[in-house]
């Protein structure tokens, strides 16, 4: 079956050609309201993101995602392999907190939030806008022959981009391994560390691939979250959207004349300038309604409504609206979907917070070593051997350490000393002996609790399983 004409963009997406080859875009240089809270958005989320791990919360970096020491930090709050639990649930609220938009907002997040839009669209699009110009000089320049000025704009436009790549990958990096690590090798220089700046030249070959050549393409190929929207979205869901009811009327959109009546020719609103089209990032058609492509960054909100203002049309052609504001003239409510969501999200919020106010800061295990058996010592004392081990979640020292039996009466016994240090974000461990005697045993197996002690203080609890004989119960 023919597909219809209107109905041709469905069969590619929009930076493909018919020849199948890349498209590039040409994005005109956006500018309107939305576009303004956009760049202060953007500002302030860059700041953030160059800032936070360099910013030290009680000694701690606020965020550190250290995989190769298995070390955490988020909001100054330290993460360690035994709190892994606590960071699934921080991976879950957030993927419940970006659905949960989705459903209400669609893509919002892309357009507002994602560190690939940003960087994209507020960094390197500006820099080439400041070197080759808008849009038109853009598609020039690019048709023009290898000439002096176009090698001087296009060498010093990918040399920015370059620097730019890699000052992203060294911040990436403080994420990684600590900003404190990260000023020591810059110190230390070069080739005091050449496996880290291999590494960090293939970061940087990354993000300049990305940034400079992949660009939009991330976002319709790579991003996953593009066909998720098309699961979560619905009716009712608020998108950037094109109000075709007003755009074409009877007779569909037209080019504006002057002092045409398009009422009484029952022509749209729309007049056809395409101005929305040129200023997409992402090269759709918004009037051919929501499309994965899209990552409503509002570009063609504001390039519509300067347009509708220039010939004295009510602005809001393209706006923030549901499918069902638009057919049904309905207004916004929040749906039993939305109310699941945020009840789930409220649910986890709370686990999450009452187990970070619950979280120690110190953290003891201790554990019978595998295929020991129980020891007869002298008047009727049991012995068993355990392994123990105590993180210390703090940045400072943990000193004076000792353990003491606090459910029964016996001892325990250090292998290598009774009182024992825990460096600061550390562990520290070894093995110890408990000893009870007969009448102190439940049965063959007794539940022992037992405290963790600095100096006379009680930093932590823990419990562990004694063995004994079967025959006192």
């Amino acid at each position: 079956m023919e597909t219809p004409e209107n109905e041709n963009f469905r069969d590619s997406i929009g930076t493909i050609n018919a020849e199948g080859k890349r498209s590039w875009v040409f994005a005109k240089k956006p500018k309107g309201s939305f576009y303004k809270y956009r760049s202060y958005v953007s500002y302030f989320l860059i700041l953030f993101l160059v800032a936070a791990p360099f910013i030290k919360v009680k000694e701690n970096q606020f965020l550190l995602f250290n995989v190769f020491e298995r070390k955490f930090t988020i909001f100054g709050f330290p993460f360690f392999p035994q709190d892994f639990h606590l960071v699934v649930i921080s991976m879950i609220i957030g993927v419940v907190f970006i659905t949960l938009f989705t459903v209400i907002f669609g893509r919002i997040f892309c357009g507002w939030i994602c560190p690939q839009t940003i960087f994209l669209e507020m960094v390197f699009r500006k820099i080439e806008y400041w070197i080759e110009g808008d849009r038109g000089k853009q598609i020039r320049l690019e048709k023009q022959p290898w000439n002096a000025e176009k090698i001087k704009k296009k060498a010093l436009k990918w040399f920015l981009f370059f620097v730019i790549s890699f000052i992203i990958a060294n911040v990436f990096l403080a994420y990684l391994i600590g900003s404190d690590a990260l000023l020591g090798y810059i110190t230390d220089g070069p080739l005091a560390h050449t496996s880290t700046m291999i590494s960090l030249l293939i970061f940087t070959s990354v993000f300049y691939f990305v940034f400079a050549w992949f660009r939009e393409q991330v976002c319709i190929i790579a991003c996953p979250y593009g066909r998720l929207q098309g699961v979560l979205l619905d009716n009712k869901s608020v998108v950037v959207a094109y109000d075709n009811k007003r755009g074409e009327k009877e007779t569909g959109r037209a080019k504006f004349k002057k002092n045409e009546d398009r009422e009484v020719l029952g022509k749209g609103d729309c007049i056809d300038c395409k101005q929305c089209v040129h200023v997409c990032p992402t090269g759709i058609d918004i009037r051919n309604g929501t499309q994965l492509e899209c990552v409503n960054c509002t570009a063609c909100i504001d390039e519509c409504d300067h347009m509708m203002e220039n010939i004295g049309y009510p602005k809001g052609l393209i706006r923030y609206a549901s499918i069902d504001n638009i057919e049904k003239k309905t207004k916004f409510a929040f749906t039993t979907r939305m109310k699941g969501y945020s009840a789930v999200l409220l649910i986890l919020m709370g686990i999450l917070t009452g187990m970070l106010f619950l979280r120690n800061d110190v953290e003891a295990r201790i554990l019978r070593l595998p295929g020991q058996l129980y020891q007869h010592k002298e008047n009727g004392i049991i012995s068993n051997v355990y392994s123990y081990k105590v993180v210390n979640k703090t940045v400072k020292e943990v000193s004076n350490v000792s353990y003491k039996l606090l459910s029964h009466e016996g001892k325990i016994e250090t292998v290598t000393h009774q009182v024992f240090e825990v460096p600061a974000q550390g562990m520290a461990e070894g093995s110890l002996f408990i000893e009870l005697h007969t009448s102190q045993l439940d049965g063959d197996k007794t539940k022992l609790r037992i405290g963790v002690f600095e100096g006379e203080k009680l930093i932590e609890t823990t419990t562990t399983n004694f063995l004994g004989p079967r025959s006192f119960r």
